[in-house]
């Protein structure tokens, strides 16, 4: 792992995210839409967040991401 590996994950989640109707997916639907690993996913998170591009929030049981 790193930071271009990290910088791509990212750039994938926010495809995904910006391609959903709603623009935010819980994380089985990113890990879906990706096809990242969990610990991928959680690093491109940690990036789009620090980037101040998502907001996260729980619904249910589950994390769900929305672009901001």
């Amino acid at each position: 792992m790193n930071i271009e590996s990290i910088g791509t994950w990212a750039g994938e989640v926010y495809k995904a995210l910006e391609n959903s109707e709603t623009r935010m997916l819980g994380l089985k639907g990113l890990k879906k839409a990706t096809k990242l690993k969990k610990d991928e996913l959680m690093a491109a998170l940690g990036w789009l967040g620090r980037e101040g591009k998502i907001a996260l929030a729980m619904s249910d049981e589950d994390l769900v991401v929305t672009l901001v």
